[in-house]
């Protein structure tokens, strides 16, 4: 006998005794309370960290926002440089050469930068004041181009009125004076060729001063001009008379003279466009860039402290959710270790406790039967188990003694069965015994009578043979008489051994239960034929309709047997107290492999509950009579088991009753004789 855990937990040291305690406290819960309190415990820690996981990303998103704002402010500032840059190349390039293309990339360039200041300025914080002092400086860098647009304009129109005008009324009044200058000999001509090349040269010389902006295509221009004009009046002196010459040529110094002053107005406007293009656009363009900068470094400081505070921020998060989940970890694996002690060590006790009850150790007493959870229910049921099997062990010990002696009861029935199915037998051959004594009766009494009439008849014909007093009319009657009764004799004798010959066969059927080749149609014959005397006290009539040529390799004994017991139930049961009837024998083959049998009488039926119970061992309507009930049964038994056929009853009140049996041609493997014994008689 165990202890209790009670008094062990008071033998225990303070650890023990405080685990007990807990242990029970514990157990007082049920099972699934414990696990609930587990994921309750889990749900109300899980939603900890997501609140502090809310709250850490709340914080690492400002963080973010603000990094990706300042990131977001220094793109825009590097794209705006390079946006500047660009517009200070293209401006270069159209001045030198002038290019639409680049007049059209030029604005869409300025108005890109004027509307993304505008529209950064509203959005981005960081650039509200520090777009100010830049997009003036964007305004005055695009008020300088527009002013280099107008001087270029103003250069176009001093270069067209004043350059390439003049040039032009030149060239018509060499063409005047040359036409007008018809003698070949004229000492103008020398002096006009001279001025006509230095023409030719002042006008390469102002376009390439107009295309390249250099000084010394410029000062080309004027000394070629200069040139002409020191010429003008010498050719107006060497025309002679000739009026229209001579106001050619002074116009031609005038023109001269215009042209040298568009070529200086020129040189004023280039100037004027080199100071444009130094102040309004590159050191507007290096100012811009220097605020560029300084903006840059500033939003790259507040973008490394955005960066400083966004690590510090996640790693603050990190660090209170690692130590918070740390901490769970640590309840949630206690309380785990706590809760499955809870349920392992009990489960344990109850595991030993029942394999000792298996075992066949009864005397272990189960643990926890006072807890109040499902494991102490458990525990519980295991107890009145135990008891149970206590009390089962008891009842077997018992049932082996009440069994010893059933068995011996049921030794005692069976010989004692077995008796009454051999006694069943040896009634059935008996009656066969009397009613084929009954028969030869006939043909040997009728044998004795007509030998004894014969014997008188031979001494009174010896009589008259000794007296001499035989005539031949009286040893005719004498022969005709003998003749006569010889074949009396013969003939009754004759059937009195087929007579004996079909019981002898009859009965070694019955008694050795052989297997043998047969026909079927002359085996009913011979069974039947014994069974026939019976009827003389009866009105029964029996007819046979047995083909001839079936034949089967079984057992004619147990088919003798058969047709005896449901001949002799037909006339004990089926025409009790009823006059006259017809028992019929028929059989057909069904098949290649299978003869049915068919056994019907016209008498009284069976009701459904005699029916249901008629093949039952012991079952009999006639118990007050001397009927056994083993008839139908041993009858059943050798169709299904003796000859391995089957056999269905089917009846009705007042309209007979019909047995049909089907049965093999040839019969199963042969059996022991305790087999067929058992078969015969059946199971109590």
């Amino acid at each position: 006998m165990l202890a209790r855990p009670e008094l062990l937990a008071l033998d225990a040291g303070p650890e023990q005794r405080t685990s007990a305690v807990l242990e029970r406290v514990v157990r007082r819960s049920p099972i699934r309370w414990r696990i609930l309190a587990i994921a309750v415990f889990n749900s109300a820690v899980a939603l900890l960290l997501l609140g502090l996981i809310w709250n850490g990303a709340r914080v690492l998103g400002d963080a973010w926002s603000d990094l990706r704002r300042v990131r977001q402010s220094e793109r825009f500032l590097r794209s705006l440089d390079s946006d500047a840059e660009r517009l200070q190349s293209l401006i270069h390039r159209y001045f030198a050469q002038s290019d639409p293309d680049v007049h059209a990339k030029i604005i869409d360039i300025r108005e890109t930068l004027i509307s993304q200041l505008r529209v950064q300025a509203r959005l981005d914080p960081l650039l509200t004041e520090a777009s100010r002092p830049l997009a003036a400086i964007t305004e005055r860098f695009i008020a300088g181009f527009d002013q280099l647009r107008d001087t270029r304009a103003a250069i176009s129109l001093i270069y067209e009125n004043k350059v390439l005008r003049p040039s032009r009324d030149m060239a018509g009044l060499y063409g005047l004076v040359t036409n007008a200058t018809t003698d070949p000999t004229s000492l103008v001509w020398p002096a006009l060729s001279k001025s006509r090349e230095a023409y030719n040269a002042m006008v390469l010389a102002a376009n390439a001063f107009y295309l390249s902006d250099t000084a010394s295509a410029a000062r080309e221009a004027k000394s070629y001009a200069k040139v002409i004009k020191r010429t003008a009046p010498i050719m107006a002196d060497l025309s002679g008379g000739d009026e229209i010459q001579r106001k050619a040529l002074l116009e031609l110094e005038q023109r001269a003279d215009l042209f040298e002053n568009g070529i200086d107005e020129l040189q004023d406007a280039f100037a004027k466009q080199a100071r444009l293009l130094r102040e309004a656009i590159d050191e507007n363009a290096d100012a811009m860039s220097a605020a560029i900068d300084n903006l840059t470094g500033g939003i790259h400081a507040l973008e490394q402290s955005a960066q400083r505070r966004f690590d510090q921020t996640l790693e603050d998060v990190a660090v209170r959710l690692s130590l918070l989940a740390l901490a769970f970890v640590v309840l949630v694996v206690l309380m785990g270790i706590q809760i499955a002690k809870s349920i392992s060590e009990p489960l344990a006790d109850l595991r030993n406790a029942m394999l000792a009850i298996a075992s066949g150790n009864y005397d272990r007493r189960v643990s926890g039967l006072t807890a109040g959870d499902e494991i102490g229910e458990m525990a519980r049921a295991v107890e009145v188990f135990r008891e149970n099997a206590i009390a089962k062990r008891r009842a077997e010990e018992d049932l082996r003694q009440a069994k010893e002696s059933a068995e011996t009861a049921l030794a005692e029935l069976r010989a004692t069965q077995t008796s009454l199915i051999e006694a069943e037998k040896l009634a059935a051959l008996g009656g066969l015994v009397a009613g084929v004594a009954h028969e030869v009766n006939n043909p040997v009494g009728i044998s004795l009578t007509v030998a004894s009439s014969l014997a008188r008849r031979c001494d009174d014909f010896a009589g008259e043979v000794a007296s001499g007093q035989i005539r031949r009319s009286r040893l005719e009657e004498f022969t005709r008489s003998t003749a006569t009764a010889a074949k009396q004799l013969v003939a009754n004798l004759m059937r009195a051994g087929e007579l004996v010959q079909s019981f002898k066969q009859v009965a070694v059927d019955r008694s050795q239960a052989e297997r043998r080749s047969f026909d079927l149609g002359q085996a009913v014959e011979q069974i039947l034929a014994s069974l026939r005397p019976t009827l003389k006290t009866s009105d029964v009539q029996l007819l046979v309709e047995v083909p001839p040529g079936i034949q089967m390799d079984s057992y004619p004994g147990p088919l003798g047997q058969i047709l005896t017991n449901l001949f002799l139930n037909s006339l004990h049961h089926a025409f009790d107290g009823r006059q006259g009837g017809t028992i019929s024998v028929s059989a057909r083959r069904r098949g290649r492999d299978e003869v049915e049998i068919l056994f019907r009488d016209d008498g009284q039926g069976m009701s459904e509950e005699v029916q249901r119970c008629a093949f039952d061992p012991f079952f009999t309507t006639r118990r007050g009579s001397g009927g056994t009930g083993l008839g139908l049964h041993i009858v059943y038994n050798l169709v299904t088991a003796r000859l391995g056929g089957r056999i269905v009853l089917s009846s009705s009140p007042g309209l007979g009753t019909t047995f049909l049996i089907v049965l093999p041609l040839v019969a199963p493997g042969e059996t022991s004789r305790s087999e067929t014994v058992r078969a015969e008689a059946g199971n109590v």
